[in-house]
């Protein structure tokens, strides 16, 4: 969990802190996958506030005035990290789950296709938006929403991901996307 150009030792710390605290669960949600899950991590008073703590400070330092929170798990990350950074939420979903009129952004994950939607009014022109998510995996789902902020007329100030499965390209993938935004791991 630290900035690409940041190895002090308090991002290494916080790091072997998180990790400790996430649990891989082997063939799930099928055979060969191995599944990240986050809810020991969620359920440890000191690593989730040490975590929310870290990403707030993040969308302060980007003067994120909005954090978008990707469906599902990135919800759980993205809501405490807006508070603590006196910042609005915004959650991007999988289709038909928002009312009113949204956006749509089709893109394909690594088990198969979907949708994402953000309300038409979430953003004002020129906002600054911090992306949040748990997992970069393949780079689709955080691509989506990358289109979707864009499209909604706000400026992306960057993305921030708990964990990255580097083997399946995912940072490449949004290379072209992130633009003067800062990635955040």
């Amino acid at each position: 969990m630290t900035d690409t150009a940041d190895t002090t030792d308090a991002g290494t710390g916080l790091a072997a802190l998180l990790a400790a605290r996430i649990r891989d669960v082997p063939d799930y949600p099928k055979p060969g996958v191995v599944f990240k899950d986050i809810a020991p991590l969620l359920a440890d008073t000191q690593g989730f506030a040490a975590l929310v703590d870290h990403l707030a400070e993040r969308a302060r330092a980007l003067g994120a005035t909005k954090v978008v929170g990707l469906e599902a798990r990135g919800f759980i990350l993205a809501a405490p990290v807006a508070y603590a950074a006196g910042a609005g939420f915004v959650p991007v979903r999988k289709e038909g789950k928002l009312p009113g009129p949204c956006y749509r952004q089709a893109y394909e994950l690594e088990y198969g296709a979907a949708v994402l939607e953000v309300q038409t009014d979430a953003f004002t022109p020129g906002e600054r938006v911090l992306v949040v998510d748990d997992v970069l995996a393949t780079g689709g789902t955080v691509e989506a929403a990358l289109d979707l902020v864009h499209r909604a007329g706000a400026e992306l100030a960057g993305v921030a991901v708990l964990m990255e499965l580097g083997f399946l390209g995912g940072r490449a993938r949004l290379a072209g996307h992130l633009g003067a935004a800062r990635w955040r791991l």
